[in-house]
């Protein structure tokens, strides 16, 4: 012992006055005391395993750190009574045993600081509750705290500084509760809950820099975390396995690594208000029969891997309900027979791949929720993979819905908006009911229906869907009550009922999209003669802005135009490539300037007819090996003579590339190029960056284009120079101050991922003729300039 006392206060021996005495050693002093006195522990080292079994004060003289308690082996300090023990350092050498043990008793402690080597920091047991405050533990040999065998306790602002295995272990039955803790450097769990009987309640607790899972649950345990952080772990974040018990409320899980929640076995989670954010793996995966995840009103963004956000697979279920999945490759995956996912009230944005995919015999139930800034909206895969999406909204997608392979959900109520291919698309054998559903702006066809899948439309419409509302296979859907604006160019088609050939007249058999069955494609028209190239490049330079483009196309064909004009002198030509690649956003012109150049190389004789056949995605992958390659083909054959327009052409390179058959579209299209390198001229078009992928998918892709042609946003007054001219095409006038007030409004409105540009501008215009028919339907006799200006009040709300 170093040559401090011990100092001990009687406080038993008079009511009226104490008595005090010194002691040489810990012992002698803890021998001498009993219930109620005082030791105080001058500075020093203390070599002596103590064991306090009086309801005793046992401190530091000067305060924390003052006071060394070091042995060299066994516990250091052993604790069986009320005691309250204070501000000492706790130094244990045995790996075999504690450095702290509190058996049977609800003692007191603060401002300990347990530094050792021990088997355990402190470890409670035998029914013990004891209260711990602004203690910290420092144990890389073995466990930071542990609490079993029934015990308990309360613990607040306590630091496990550092453990060999798992920083807090909980096991045995025990049930503390901790406040304000953290947990951090520890080598195995952060926070683990182990046995039946098991439970823990954090609050305000931190879990951090782990090497391994965060928080663990196994074994029916349960647990309650609420107002806690779980980050930087090298595991999981959080994990529950075999009939674990979890409840989640206000709680942060970020910067892991894994899976940020992984449940199996039947455990059941419960998270209300908490984030998931910045994981490498699943958000969220719950896997088995009886496993069940139920999230309220959280957040789970930000992946930095590859996979989806939420997983349910081997007949586990889920429940999001007004939650916000977002920044993900992918939101929800349902996969397996058994498996579900109940998703109401819920917003799903900025995904790149699919918002939710429904596989292998799956089910899911979306209500009321609203998908946006995705690749595809809703995914039903295959065979038995089924459901109800009703109600939902889904934006900004490349494609709305996709049925395949014998999937048969059903979709109610439910609106596809601003589609970069088709709004509701079906294929494989896929079936599907849809009821009331609406398509409007597609840029692809509303709903295309192929293979004959015998899908069910009822009430459904679309409107400015740009191929056409309709497009369908034989035999085809069943149809009743569907609509549509007929802004498309393509009519619907569906092979017409088999009737007995007497009565077959084929003129009169045409049934109309707003009839029923839509009628059969007519041949297809003879080309019209090819137009005068001045008069076709009159009709480019009148096209609102696109100066550079402008630029750039003249160049291109006074290069092709002298070209041949040296080739019919008998000089050798350039070998120009005329492919083309045109980038920029959404609106910005690129199908119309790619449709006169297919007829400005016509007048020139370069191409036979000159023809655009605007193709996407869709129109080229198939579902099966093999039938990539066909459809191909067969939209190139369809081009010979003209331009094949590939719009959002990096659709066919994603990221993920194993999903599905795009890379054979690409390699397909590559080797067509060149064995027919005079017959067609290929345009892709798609927003810059991810062209610069698509071309980097192939070694032979970027090779077969001459150069890139960028079109600019529109500028305000491009914008409203195009109003101007929508309103003089369909005999209507802009009002003085309308002009001025359109010009704010561009220059106002949002220039996101969803503006649209000239699509922009001219939905603004039917917006203004909608508002303006509103104001004068009450208006009795309208005079012939009232049914011509639109004013400032016509102008749509900023959304």
């Amino acid at each position: 012992m170093a040559q401090g006392v011990v100092q001990v206060t009687h406080t038993s021996s008079s009511r009226w006055r104490r008595r005090t005495g010194e002691y040489e050693t810990l012992a002698a002093a803890l021998e001498a005391a009993g219930d109620g006195d005082v030791l105080s522990i001058n500075p020093g080292t203390y070599r002596e395993n103590l064991v306090v079994q009086r309801a005793i004060t046992l401190r530091g003289a000067e305060g924390p750190g003052s006071v060394r308690i070091a042995p060299a082996g066994g516990v250091a300090l052993t604790v069986r009574a009320s005691a309250t023990v204070q501000d000492l350092s706790i130094e244990g050498q045995d790996t075999s045993a504690a450095a702290l043990l509190i058996e049977g008793s609800a003692p007191e402690l603060s401002g300990l600081r347990v530094v050792t080597r021990s088997a355990v920091g402190i470890e409670v047991r035998d029914s013990a509750r004891p209260t711990v405050r602004h203690c910290t533990v420092d144990n890389p040999a073995g466990l930071g705290i542990s609490v079993l065998e029934s015990s308990g306790g309360l613990f607040e602002d306590v630091e496990v500084v550092a453990a060999g295995q798992t920083g807090f272990s909980v096991r045995g039955g025990a049930s503390p509760r901790l406040e304000r803790c953290r947990i951090h450097n520890a080598n195995g769990a952060g926070l683990s809950l182990t046995g039946e009987g098991t439970a823990a309640e954090a609050v305000g607790c931190e879990v951090y820099e782990v090497k391994g899972t965060g928080v663990q649950v196994a074994s029916r345990a349960a647990g309650h975390l609420t107002d806690c952080q779980v980050h930087r772990t090298t595991g999981d974040g959080i994990t529950l396995d075999t009939d674990a018990v979890l409840t989640l409320s206000d709680c942060d899980i970020h910067d892991i690594p894994e899976n940020a929640i992984d449940l199996r076995s039947r455990s059941v989670l419960t998270l209300t208000r908490s984030t998931v954010r910045r994981f490498g793996r699943n958000g969220l995966s719950v896997w088995d029969p009886g496993t069940r995840a139920d999230a309220n009103q959280c957040e789970i963004h930000e992946s930095q891997g590859d996979y989806p956000a939420v997983w349910v697979s081997d007949g586990a279920a889920a429940i999001l309900d007004s939650c916000r999945v977002r920044d993900v490759p992918d939101a929800l995956f349902v996969l397996d027979r058994g498996s579900r996912a109940d998703v109401v009230d819920t917003d799903i944005s900025q995904v790149r791949n699919t918002a939710v995919s429904v596989s292998d015999g799956a089910v899911v139930q979306l209500d009321d929720c609203r998908i946006r800034e995705a690749a595809t909206g809703a995914w039903f895969r295959d065979h038995g993979s089924g459901g109800t999406l009703a109600a939902c909204t889904i934006d900004d997608v490349q494609t709305g819905v996709i049925v395949t392979k014998g999937a048969d959900p059903t979709v109610e109520r439910c609106t596809v908006t601003n589609a970069g291919e088709a709004g509701f698309y079906v294929s494989a054998g896929g079936r599907g009911t849809f009821t009331g559903c609406r398509v409007t702006g597609s840029r692809s066809y509303g709903f295309h229906i192929i293979d004959g899948c015998r899908s069910t439309l009822t009430r459904c419409r679309t409107e400015r869907c740009a191929r056409g509302g309709y497009e369908f296979a034989e035999p085809g859907p069943v149809t009743e009550d569907c609509s549509g604006d007929h802004s498309g160019e393509t009519t619907v088609q569906i092979a017409l009922p088999p009737v007995p050939a007497p009565e077959r007249q084929p003129a009169a058999q045409s049934y109309g999209l707003l009839g029923g069955v839509p009628e059969q494609r007519a041949a297809e028209p003879a080309p019209e003669p090819a137009r005068e190239s001045d008069d076709v490049l009159a009709e480019l330079d009148a096209l609102v802005g696109l100066e550079s483009v402008k630029r750039e196309v003249r160049t291109l064909i006074d290069l092709i135009a002298v070209g041949r004009r040296r080739q019919e002198a008998g000089l050798k030509a350039p070998g120009l490539r005329r492919h083309l690649v045109f980038t920029g956003s959404p609106g910005t012109g690129k199908t119309t300037v790619a449709r006169l150049y297919g007829e400005i190389l016509a007048s020139l004789g370069v191409l036979e007819r000159g023809h655009l056949v605007e193709v996407a995605r869709v129109d080229l992958v198939g579902e099966h090996i093999g039938s990539t390659a066909i459809r191909t083909q067969e939209a190139f054959d369809r081009a010979r003579g003209g331009v094949l327009f590939i719009d959002e052409a990096y659709a066919l390179a994603p990221e993920d590339s194993g999903r599905d058959f795009g890379r054979e579209a690409i390699d397909t299209l590559v080797k067509l190029m060149e064995d027919h390198r005079d017959a067609v001229v290929v345009i892709v078009a798609g927003y810059t960056a991810e062209m610069e992928r698509f071309l980097a998918s192939n070694p032979g892709v970027a090779s077969r284009f001459s150069r890139t042609i960028t079109f600019g946003d529109y500028s305000p007054e491009e914008l409203l120079r195009i109003v101007r001219s929508q309103a003089e095409e369909h005999q209507y006038q802009l009002a003085d101050d309308a002009g001025e007030a359109l010009l704010k409004y561009f220059m106002a409105i949002p220039k996101g991922p969803a503006f649209g540009n000239g699509r922009t501008a001219r939905q603004t215009f039917e917006a203004m003729v909608e508002r303006h028919a509103g104001r004068l339907a009450h208006v009795a006799e309208p005079s012939h300039e009232e049914l011509q200006l639109l004013y400032p009040e016509d102008i749509p709300a900023l959304s």
